[in-house]
């Protein structure tokens, strides 16, 4: 009898465990794309960042709304139109000085979305530039500026963490 009810008890914080895990795929999905975006700019890589950016376009577009809780549906809506403009227009551009201002916008809608739900596990890192009056959303702690990438690497500061 202890066997089943101990198995009974694995088997349902397991279940906890993978709906909470499949509610912030989408999410850490739409993350990891912008991370990638952000990455290829601190690089000054402006066509990595428009592929990266147009991967990101297709990964929002392709989120089940119905799979996500109220709260986290709300909370995309808020920002999705804005989200897939900004990203729409860095994957159009290969001018990396018109990516870096689209960043900007697209950091901001994506920070607003970061404040209202759960994208990772992991902990975010907003950080901003004093430079650019401008923020970005990092996975380490360490500054890595996509604004100005190697002329200003390390300029900034970490702002938040979500």
């Amino acid at each position: 009898m202890k066997s089943i009810i101990a198995i009974a008890t694995i088997i349902f914080f397991f279940n906890l465990s993978v709906t909470a895990q499949k509610a912030t795929e989408p999410f850490s999905q739409l993350l990891a794309s912008y991370y990638d975006i952000k990455n290829a700019l601190v690089k000054t890589d402006a066509v990595t960042a428009a592929t990266k950016a147009a991967e990101f376009v297709t990964s929002i577009n392709a989120i089940d709304m119905n799979m996500l809780s109220e709260a986290d549906h709300k909370a995309l809506m808020a920002v999705n139109e804005k989200l897939v403009f900004d990203a729409g227009h860095i994957a159009e551009s290969k001018d990396i000085k018109k990516q870096r201002d689209y960043f900007q916008s697209f950091s901001d809608s994506f920070s607003a979305l970061a404040k209202a739900v759960k994208l990772s596990e992991q902990p975010v890192y907003q950080q901003y530039c004093p430079m650019k009056k401008a923020y970005w959303l990092s996975s380490e702690a360490t500054v890595k500026n996509p604004y100005y990438g190697n002329a200003m690497l390390t300029c900034g500061k970490v702002a938040a963490t979500f």
